[in-house]
């Protein structure tokens, strides 16, 4: 238990919890409602007060259930995101989809990566989809053999991805052979990270419920800086990338357990 609930107000105008709530919020990712209150011994009502101020401080951003950081790191906009690297992209996803044999079952996440990965899919036969994107649901609909299953959820406009309790709820209905994911960075220790919240809550799922998971990234993912902690690669099945990222995350992945595929090497 987490004493000092009562202490006197910072410079920061937080008391001692409130900041013990941000520090947890740094340090985790995510803070639920439930888990402070016992952890600190109080109402659930106290802790929604204390989350309601950081979030008018600018402090946290509240989601169901409890609130995260709100990151200083920028997320590059879709429309950017989808012209970086894009040829590269495009080898990564027929790399990836080269390891998906006909007749499959598999989820497909957000990012333009996994985008890259439903083109090169297009040449399969009979695959079953479920995704969280309409953009690859749009893709992969054009290919009569294939069943594609869209979650239901919120719409996040600026990338058409779909997010959320119901999305989760929704993946946990399948086991499938095959989940593919993307990243936003990665952290020298193998921490796969992310921006938003509700987007990590949704790979995650797919990792809980896939047989096997591979991810689909660049280099320049290794080292970016994001706030959510999604994973590990030590969790992974593949690695998909256009080639090692320099040191120190080269070493990182040569002394991993899981198998990295590089488009240079192909």
């Amino acid at each position: 238990m987490v004493t000092g609930q009562n202490a006197s107000v910072t410079q920061k105008g937080l008391n001692q919890r409130q900041e013990k709530i941000v520090e947890i919020a740094r340090s985790e990712g995510f803070v639920g409602i439930e888990k402070l209150a016992a952890l600190f011994d109080i109402t659930p009502q106290t802790i929604r007060r204390d989350i309601a101020l950081l979030c008018d401080h600018g402090i946290l951003r509240r989601y169901h259930g409890g609130a995260s950081l709100i990151s200083n790191t920028r997320n590059v906009d879709y429309t950017e995101r989808r012209e970086v690297m894009k040829d590269e992209k495009a080898r990564i996803g027929q790399m990836v989809a080269a390891h998906i044999p006909d007749g499959a079952s598999l989820f497909l996440n957000i990012g333009t990566t996994t985008e890259a990965v439903a083109d090169a899919l297009l040449n399969h036969k009979n695959l079953n989809v479920v995704t969280n994107n309409i953009n690859v649901a749009a893709k992969l609909s054009q290919q009569e053999s294939f069943d594609v299953s869209i979650a239901p959820g919120h719409v996040r406009p600026r990338d058409l991805a779909v997010i959320g309790e119901a999305t989760i709820d929704f993946i946990k209905q399948f086991k499938v052979d095959f989940g593919v994911i993307g990243i936003s960075g990665i952290d020298e220790d193998g921490t796969l990270l992310d921006f938003d919240y509700r987007e990590v809550r949704v790979a995650q799922t797919i990792i809980e419920n896939s047989r096997t998971t591979f991810l689909a990234t660049d280099h320049t993912k290794f080292g970016r800086r994001a706030m959510v902690k999604l994973g590990n690669i030590t969790e992974l099945d593949g690695l998909f990338l256009d080639c090692l990222p320099p040191a120190p995350y080269d070493e990182l992945i040569k002394s991993s357990t899981v198998t990295a595929h590089l488009v240079s090497e192909s």
